[in-house]
């Protein structure tokens, strides 16, 4: 018996020094110095409705509020065993207060100590200042400069007031009395990841989605994963001649664009990358559509800019055409493009030339519109009786308008040998007339005109083309003879 119970006392003992051993390992494990700021890791132990909790590796467990976990959208992704980094809030026996910062009220060494660390800490920003904004944190009042408030351009500084976020203090002196932070700095460091990620995969020629972010008068600035911008040029926006950004997208809206190129410059905090929206919508029209438009066929287009030298008209997306000066009209000397055509108006136009490989286009207006002089001589015989309207007088003649594009000249010479000069005297411009067509040169463009009664004349006969008689026509030629002898 005494044997027994020697052995029973032997086994507790041994039972005893065992649980002593796991307590002694466990405080061991756990960490005793967790303090009030401290950052820590820990995985999730436990997801409530509202809190979640985590193990600290300290005898007791951290408790975070669920929303603070949410990303942007209000979504929830963390699970159980999700290792997380958070900040030491509060603590007492029973629970440790956990945060993705600091915030409430604290002393000067809590935001001192948060600065050395690199602490995010939560302040609410009081207004506007010159270069910036007064913040306050922890009840203290610090300076965030604008290039620092966020990671893209601020144009409007207003639009910040009366918002907290989480800040960096990048400098702290004199007791707190100077404090500077930083919110881009640390939407930078949450940002990292994500932005390594994109520059280790993209390449040039993806095709990515974007979100614009910014509208200029070159481009437009395009954000593709947060804290990394693009730009498209305001030639990459659409293969249509753009004059405003305006025209094709709008603030906030989400895109598709084309990686054109990615620029690392030595200094620069992000490689600069250019865009294309255009590419990424449709292939270039110059590789689709050239080979179907030959020279002589008839468009419409719409005339999308002016030059000194001509017009340009948009034939199909992407697509311009030069009319030239020369090429506008058949009937007048045109000067300037804006006296035949306007900015914005659709015509017709004729393909002239088409060079794929310079890709230009030469394109005429007055073929399309037809040359009123053509056939003229025979429209217009001599002895033709015709009405026309007086366009303007000049010490040799007046010009008379016979049909749009076609010009005749009442020689001064001739109508003082009307019945009645002093008809002719006092005519004005949009004045109609009655005149008889003595000549029409096709070639030269000229008509000559005169008084309709001196077609009873044999005056006018000498303007008319010869009539040849037919070999063996003996009438013919005997009638020749006689108006000889005559």
């Amino acid at each position: 018996m005494m044997a027994d119970k020697f052995g029973d006392n032997g086994s507790d003992n041994q039972e005893e020094a065992s649980f002593a051993e796991m307590f002694a390992s466990y405080d061991a494990e756990i960490n005793h110095d967790i303090r009030q700021g401290d950052k820590i890791d820990g995985k999730i132990i436990s997801i409530g409705q509202n809190a979640v909790y985590i193990s600290t590796g300290a005898k007791s467990d951290g408790v975070v509020d669920k929303a603070e976990l949410l990303d942007k959208n209000g979504e929830f992704h963390h699970a159980v065993g999700d290792e997380i980094s958070l900040y030491v809030v509060s603590m007492n026996e029973s629970e440790i207060t956990l945060s993705k910062s600091l915030s409430g009220a604290g002393t000067a060494t809590m935001l001192e100590e948060a600065s050395f660390t690199g602490t995010p800490v939560e302040g609410k920003v009081a207004g506007t200042i010159k270069g910036g904004f007064s913040v306050t944190i922890m009840g203290k009042r610090a300076f965030c400069p604008v290039s620092q408030m966020d990671i893209k351009y601020i144009e409007d500084t207003e639009s910040y007031v009366g918002s907290t976020f989480n800040f960096i203090i990048t400098r702290f002196e004199e007791g707190g009395r100077n404090i500077v932070v930083s919110r881009r700095d640390l939407l930078n460091l949450e940002n990292k990841d994500r932005q390594d990620a994109f520059f280790k995969e993209a390449k040039e020629g993806d095709i990515l989605t974007g979100s614009v972010t910014k509208l200029m008068p070159y481009g437009a600035f395009i954000e593709l994963v947060p804290g990394v911008e693009g730009m498209a040029h305001i030639s990459e926006l659409s293969w249509s001649r753009v004059d405003k950004a305006e025209e094709v997208v709008k603030q906030g809206e989400t895109v598709k664009v084309k990686l054109l190129k990615i620029e690392t410059k030595e200094g620069a905090d992000m490689p600069k990358i250019s865009l294309s929206i255009k590419q990424a919508l449709s292939e270039d029209p110059w590789d689709s559509q050239a080979g179907t438009i030959a020279p002589g066929d008839q468009l419409t287009g719409k005339v999308v800019r002016l030059a000194p030298f001509g017009a340009f008209v948009e034939i199909a997306p992407g697509m311009d055409g030069l009319v030239h000066l020369s090429e506008m009209s058949h009937t007048r000397r045109i000067v300037k493009a804006d006296d035949v055509v306007t900015l914005g108006e659709m015509v017709q136009v004729v393909v002239k030339d088409i060079d794929i490989e310079k890709r230009r286009i030469s394109l005429s207006i007055k073929d399309a519109l037809g040359d009123p002089w053509a056939g003229i001589a025979e429209k217009y015989a001599p002895g033709t009786i015709v009405e026309t309207t007086m366009e303007k007088r000049e010490q040799f003649g007046i010009f008379l308008s016979l049909e749009p594009g076609v010009t005749g000249l009442l020689p001064a010479s001739v109508a003082s040998k009307a019945s009645k000069p002093s008809d002719y005297d006092s005519l004005k411009p949009g004045d109609k007339v009655t005149v008889m067509v003595e000549s029409a040169d096709e070639e030269k463009r000229r008509i000559s005109l005169a008084p309709p009664e001196m077609k009873d004349s044999d005056d006018w006969r000498k303007f008319a083309p010869a009539q040849k008689a037919p070999m063996g026509d003996m009438g013919a030629l005997l009638m020749e003879a006689l108006k000889k002898k005559k």
